[in-house]
């Protein structure tokens, strides 16, 4: 699949802010400083489509995308930045919460993982939320050109084990810097979501 288009629609708090298109959307959520807006902004070409912040834990709103004028990518508060006051990270918490909760056109949310680090409390929480809510999960570790390839098994040993992901569960490993295997992730991502052209 080709992304040839990728457009901001709205930024979102509430639920009547969504998009009532109909279209099928595909959100992406992790910590506040594991790359996310770079990623988003690796896959789709463009290097401002997502702010990228110097300060973690900037995105406080639900950031809708439209690509190929087909489906809307999604991008969800990050979590977990610690210089954020409990009552502000609940309020976050609540946001994503609203969102996952009954979200029809949500098919697949892909989280976001730091492929150097053994994911945190947060994001095996979050991971068991998406479960729970009976949505598509596909876990992408970022930042995988900071890893040798011994590393990078023992990562995905690590990653698979702290959130017990089955055989079926998929994980893949990305650098938004190098974007090797850019194609074959945006397959793997939306391929199999997206409207036939």
């Amino acid at each position: 699949m080709l992304i040839k288009t990728s457009e901001f629609i709205i930024s979102a708090v509430k639920r009547e802010q969504y998009p009532t298109d109909n279209r099928v959307e595909i959100a992406f959520v992790g910590r506040s400083n594991v790359g996310k807006s770079s990623i988003i902004n690796a896959l789709t070409n463009r290097k401002k489509l997502a702010k990228v912040s110097q300060t973690p834990g900037k995105t406080r709103l639900i950031n809708f995308f439209l690509i190929n004028n087909d489906f809307h990518l999604v991008d969800l508060p990050g979590y977990g930045y610690a210089k954020v006051s409990k009552k502000e990270q609940a309020s976050w918490g609540k946001t994503i919460e609203t969102y996952l909760h009954g979200r029809e056109e949500l098919k697949r949310v892909v989280l976001l993982v730091d492929s150097r680090h053994k994911p945190t409390a947060d994001d095996i929480t979050m991971f068991e939320w998406i479960k729970h809510y009976g949505y598509d999960v596909i876990v992408v570790a970022t930042k995988k050109d900071k890893l040798s390839n011994n590393d990078l098994r023992k990562s995905e040993k690590l990653i698979r084990d702290t959130l017990k992901l089955t055989s079926e569960d998929k994980l893949y490993f990305f650098s938004s810097l190098n974007k090797k295997g850019r194609d074959e992730l945006i397959d793997n991502l939306f391929g199999d979501l997206a409207s036939e052209e």
